[in-house]
């Protein structure tokens, strides 16, 4: 079953303990944050500190709940502009609640080479995301499937990467 619209937003909305996503590519296009992205280039920053949005606002509601948002990116150096783009928003998100880990491959062998982005919900039910090449989103699948592979690529990726303030350093030098 692919998912868009209210069947998406429920997911993301309305999972009981944990949310967590797996995020192999080194850009996604995501029109809405294209202007966004030119200004980034253009040397626009944000100020981590005052940094406010409706995401991190439901990151932190998400937190008062009890419940947990998390993910990790695997990355290779040099970095992307646009992850260099992601990143600067990664500290207001973790900040806020978003568990974040990167997984740098730049001089290793990446031990999930090949497996898909994806989300995983209560850690039972998947989401495929399926990208183009470019990033492009074209579609969210509902896996039918046994979670336990899931289950274990999060295992693995967790165990592989660190958590993102402890990478910062590394992705500047």
């Amino acid at each position: 079953m692919f998912l868009d619209g209210d069947q998406w937003q429920a997911r993301c909305r309305d999972f009981r303990s944990e949310a967590w996503r797996l995020e192999t590519l080194p850009v996604y296009r995501v029109p809405q944050e294209e202007a966004e992205i030119r200004d980034f280039l253009a040397g626009h920053r944000i100020d981590p500190h005052t940094y406010s949005s409706d995401y991190t606002e439901h990151l932190k509601q998400v937190r008062r709940d009890g419940r947990a948002k998390g993910r990790v990116h695997i990355v290779t150096r040099p970095l992307s502009d646009y992850l260099r783009y992601e990143f600067m928003y990664y500290l207001p998100h973790l900040w806020a609640g978003d568990d974040i880990r990167i997984l740098d491959v730049t001089d290793r062998e990446n031990p999930l080479a090949g497996v898909q982005d994806f989300w995983m919900f209560d850690r039972a039910e998947i989401v495929l995301m399926h990208y183009a090449a470019d990033g492009t989103q074209l579609s969210r699948e509902l896996h039918n499937g046994d979670p336990e592979q899931y289950r274990e690529y999060q295992r693995i990726a967790i165990t592989a990467s660190v958590p993102f303030e402890e990478y910062v350093p590394a992705a500047h030098g």
